[in-house]
């Protein structure tokens, strides 16, 4: 299968599964609690995206960067979560969620390399629109700590598969980002 065989399938795919807004949001859950959190981010292909190419750009940095920037991630979502929880609000998450897959998918495409820190700070700003959205869809009947270790949970195991997206090789990687940016821009022009 050639580069462009797989091109001419994934962006037409990807871009399929859009539907209106940032899909995630729904406004219920049948399960409260830990199973509720699992599931929640492979609920909307903003932020099943979103965490893969964390994983997918992580490994493409190498080095500390490859549980660094995970880990910044997972705790800015929690921040995130904890300030939706709390009552606090954050403007333009819809757009900030779409935002980051664009972005995220670019950087994956583009193969930036940048320092950790950086990279991290990148992260975790997105990271905060997730970790708020993810709040506000918390179930009324939920406990947060399990809903918020099923999220944890949840979102490790995507960065891991991002992090395990990028044995297939550098031009598969980069073609993925192309995918998920393209995902990004059309999530945008939609929210």
């Amino acid at each position: 299968m050639t580069l462009n065989t797989i091109t001419r399938w994934i962006v037409p795919a990807s871009l399929a599964l859009v539907a209106g807004t940032a899909s995630a949001h729904t406004g219920g859950h049948a399960v409260a609690g830990f199973a509720s959190g699992l599931a929640h981010p492979f609920l909307g292909l903003d932020h099943l995206l979103a965490m893969i190419a964390v994983g997918l750009w992580a490994a493409q940095q190498g080095g500390r960067a490859l549980w660094a920037m995970p880990v910044a991630f997972l705790a800015a979502m929690g921040l995130g979560g904890l300030l939706a929880w709390t009552g606090g609000a954050l403007p333009q998450v819809e757009t900030g969620l779409a935002l980051s897959v664009l972005v995220l998918g670019l950087l994956i495409a583009a193969r930036q390399k940048w320092a950790v820190p950086v990279g991290m700070a990148v992260a975790a700003s997105f990271a905060l629109f997730h970790g708020h959205a993810h709040g506000l869809e918390m179930p009324h009947a939920a406990s947060p700590f399990q809903y918020a270790l099923g999220l944890v949970l949840a979102t490790a195991a995507l960065h891991a598969a991002g992090i395990g997206g990028s044995l297939f090789g550098r031009r598969v990687v980069q073609w993925s980002g192309v995918a998920i940016a393209a995902t990004g821009l059309v999530l945008i022009i939609a929210a």
